[in-house]
């Protein structure tokens, strides 16, 4: 894939102010629905679930509310397991992959665990297939103190209460040829930064914690998914995504020092997932099965009793 040499928003170079702000949020269209996509879906959940608001997106409340949903049973002694998904919205399998976790799955750990699944954390980007929200700010690098994003600033304070209780996080993330073709692009040009094109592996892969490895939980994880989807392999130089590959198909990234939605508690257990929905080796049902077989694995290993 060749990449832009430059963005056609801004100045080479120069950090974006307000103007190219809005110059980038005029090209923005809505794509799909939040409305038809994934509000009635998590309305079909209330008949045996929770389902929470958890707050309103400032610049167009009725349209874009949040929402999470978690077991009514909530009992202290259960481990606690927290699913995310459409921190980035165009990060299709991440949203379908929750919900359908939701829809299909979770009934099987009834009585065995407390959970909270917040399927879709940025309905605005969703709609228009974006990275970024309407003030051109990447949610996960905004689970931070000091960051902007409503979307990452709401759902913080969702699980605030139930920060430490957190056993297992599991955040579900796509990489996409458009990270290549279009964000990474765009965000050089916003942080008036040259552009290196990288490298999109092909499958699926982890990110786990650089400050607190789990390396055979995130092994568990891929034997999993290697059932559903194939997985990333590493570049000539052992990479993915320019970090080293420290077991097959698994990373480390610093979770809290980037502000990254896998950081937000204090989970033992977290990673992130990466699907590659532009692979000629996967369909987009297979994107959602990788998802859903991921949390799968990782609740399966947090209950695993010969451990």
């Amino acid at each position: 894939m060749t990449a832009p040499t430059s963005y056609p928003i801004g100045t080479p170079g120069t950090p974006w102010g307000a103007r190219e702000i809005a110059a980038w949020r005029a090209q923005q269209r809505i794509q799909r629905r939040y409305a038809d996509d994934v509000l009635p879906a998590i309305e079909c959940l209330r008949a045996g679930h929770e389902v929470v608001e958890y707050g309103r997106l400032d610049h167009d409340p009725v349209r874009y509310p949040l929402f999470a949903v978690r077991n009514r049973d909530w009992h202290a002694q259960r481990p606690t397991v927290l699913v995310t998904g459409g921190v980035h919205g165009y990060e299709t399998s991440g949203v379908h992959g929750a919900l359908r976790f939701a829809e299909r799955h979770v009934a099987a750990y009834a009585g065995r665990i407390n959970w909270l699944i917040a399927p879709c954390v940025s309905p605005w980007a969703y709609e228009m297939i974006q990275r970024w929200n309407l003030q051109a700010v990447d949610p996960n690098r905004s689970f931070r103190d000091g960051g902007t994003a409503q979307e990452a600033l709401a759902l913080m304070a969702l699980v605030a209460p139930i920060r430490e209780q957190v056993a297992l996080h599991v955040d579900l993330h796509e990489t996409t040829d458009s990270d290549e073709s279009e964000f990474g692009p765009a965000r050089d040009a916003r942080d008036g930064k040259p552009h290196t094109p990288g490298v999109i592996p092909d499958g699926f892969y982890l990110v786990d914690d650089t400050e607190a490895p789990e390396p055979a939980f995130q092994q568990a994880v891929i034997d999993a998914v290697a059932r559903v989807t194939h997985i990333a392999p590493a570049d000539a130089g052992g990479r993915i995504i320019g970090s080293p590959v420290v077991s097959p198909g698994v990373i480390r990234y610093p979770l809290r020092a980037l502000g990254l939605c896998a950081g937000i508690t204090t989970a033992r257990y977290r990673t992130t997932t990466e699907v590659y929905p532009d692979s000629p080796r996967a369909t987009p049902e297979q994107c959602i099965a990788a998802q859903v077989a991921a949390v799968c694995a990782a609740i399966d290993y947090l209950l695993d009793p010969s451990r």
